[in-house]
């Protein structure tokens, strides 16, 4: 790793490595927390959260919502990405700008240049809620980077290995980190551990996970 890739980070914030291309940037999202947050209600407003139905037909505890110009949906036919909202019939609302500024420079600062997402998966974590160990591969371009931001109550964060059967390394995630992994562990399963009550003074009693994503070719 280029030993000057995070010497511009601001004072307070730090680096830590997950493994090989893989990265937790502490606080790396709290100078952008308020317009980020502000920018979440206007998305929300016209794309609002819903709990989807896995492929087995069950309840997922995450609710969900998208934007970009694809969102990734779940339901009894299976996961995919959908350029159209399946509830309101129309297409996802745009990535908002200072959502994409935030994802290209911390993509840029763990070593992917050049980050354009064109998916962003936005995820409510209630108490209790939880997402179980599993891959981001329903993209078509591996070679992109995902890049993870965390906002309102701490998670517990597992990040694997290749194998589902790799013993996953556990770390807190707080409000304003931001985990990018790719290259050589774009595919490594992770997961997030039920959600422990609290409140969040600017998101409430939820946590809040944007994820970026390069989902088309």
């Amino acid at each position: 790793m280029n030993g000057d890739l995070f010497a511009d980070l601001e004072p307070g914030q730090g680096c830590e490595a997950l493994g090989l291309d893989a990265f937790i940037l502490r606080r790396f999202a709290l100078p952008s927390e308020q317009l980020l947050w502000q920018d979440l209600q206007l998305v929300l407003a016209r794309a609002p959260m819903r709990h989807m139905v896995t492929p087995g037909g069950f309840r997922m505890s995450v609710a969900m919502s998208n934007a970009g110009s694809l969102g990734w949906v779940s339901d009894k036919t299976g996961y995919r990405y959908d350029e159209i909202d399946p509830v309101s019939g129309l297409p996802w609302p745009a990535i908002p700008t200072s959502f994409m500024a935030l994802a290209a420079q911390a993509a840029h600062h763990a070593g992917f240049k050049a980050f354009q997402p064109d998916a962003c998966l936005i995820n409510r974590y209630a108490p209790e809620s939880k997402l179980s160990l599993h891959q981001d591969k329903n993209e078509l371009d591996f070679t992109q980077p995902i890049v993870s931001v965390s906002l309102g109550l701490s998670a517990t964060f597992l990040f694997g290995g290749a194998l589902r059967t790799d013993k996953p390394l556990r770390t807190i995630l707080q409000h304003g980190d931001v985990v990018v992994w790719g290259g050589a562990s774009r595919l490594n399963y992770h997961g997030i551990l039920p959600i422990k009550p609290g409140r969040h003074p600017l998101v409430g009693e939820c946590r809040i996970n944007l994820t970026f994503r390069h989902a088309g070719r």
